[in-house]
């Protein structure tokens, strides 16, 4: 049986476990214990994003971040402690995940409003969405109901979450083991019409790789050295980086994708029907993107009595 095949039947087993998940949380959850949650997370987002528009990406690449490792609990925000290295200085966060503070500040609002009663994981679920819809993306309505997790792994970090040099193979694999499919994996993707990424990260792929536009590849080449400036950032779609949009599909036909990662999307795969509907309907992308993130959001959640809400996201109480 081909690679493919096994992935494939993967996505069919992991699917009706997230599925399933579903019923363990609900848009109405805070109705009665919480009801301005929703109000207080928009303002503290709204504020974040007006100070620093980047800050939109960043929150909601917290919240896949968390998702991937472990389930949506919170966990990618606990600072380390005598029992365990947790998330932030993992590979994939480290020097580059942010938004913390602004995470801070929303819990000490709600602590506020209603102590011991919303947790960090269901912040980090609405801050996506809210970023998402400030910027001019799709909304949804937020399954909520998360507990926060007492602890966190470094190790899982580095394994679960897919690295900006894989190819479609191993994002594939990625996706599926978080019960995520091909169009999960494509639509999530587009995320990246968002958002900043630095020279570390696509380094590999406007050197090394064929399926880049030339004139795109030298003209960060100039801005990304082979060695040095590892922190320069660049746009992951360099037409509107602060608009949530779906250039970003438009600029992987043109072989302009920023990442390894990206342009895989669309390289001969069976993802490259996907990029090109999403590049030529807007509301497509944005009707199965907001789908992907209300499924991305119901991977393994902590739900009754497992795990705690957290009175300061930072650390277990």
């Amino acid at each position: 049986m081909t690679s493919y095949l096994l992935i494939l039947l993967i996505f069919i087993v992991a699917d009706a476990s997230v599925e399933g998940s579903h019923d363990n949380l609900s848009s109405n959850y805070y109705k009665s214990t919480c009801p301005k949650v929703l109000s207080i997370v928009k303002a503290g987002v709204a504020a974040a994003i007006k100070k620093e528009p980047r800050m939109g990406a960043s929150l909601l690449r917290l919240h896949f971040h968390d998702c991937f490792v472990n389930g949506c609990d919170g966990s990618i925000l606990l600072d380390d402690n005598a029992t365990f290295i947790g998330e932030k200085t993992a590979v994939p966060n480290n020097n580059s995940v942010r938004g913390f503070h602004v995470v801070d500040d929303i819990k000490a609002k709600l602590e506020k409003a209603c102590p011991g009663v919303v947790s960090c994981a269901d912040i980090l679920a609405i801050a996506a969405r809210d970023s998402t819809v400030i910027l001019g993306g799709p909304s949804w309505k937020v399954k909520l109901g998360r507990r926060d997790s007492i602890t966190a792994s470094r190790a899982a970090a580095n394994n679960s979450i897919p690295a900006p040099t894989f190819n479609i193979s191993a994002l594939l694999s990625s996706f599926a083991a978080q019960g995520l499919s091909l169009k999960d994996l494509v639509a999530l993707s587009g995320s990246h019409t968002i958002g900043l990424a630095r020279c570390t990260t696509f380094r590999t792929h406007i050197y090394n790789d064929s399926n880049i536009d030339a004139s795109f590849a030298k003209s960060l080449q100039r801005k990304c050295p082979k060695s040095g400036k590892d922190n320069v950032h660049q746009p992951l779609d360099f037409q509107t980086p602060t608009s949530f949009d779906n250039l970003y599909f438009h600029n992987l036909l043109k072989m302009k994708g920023l990442l390894r990662s990206d342009q895989e999307l669309f390289n001969g795969s069976s993802a490259d029907f996907l990029v090109k509907k999403y590049a030529a309907d807007t509301s497509e992308f944005f009707k199965h993107f907001a789908k992907s993130m209300i499924k991305m959001g119901n991977i393994k959640p902590l739900t009754g009595s497992s795990g705690e809400i957290r009175s300061n996201c930072r650390k277990v109480n």
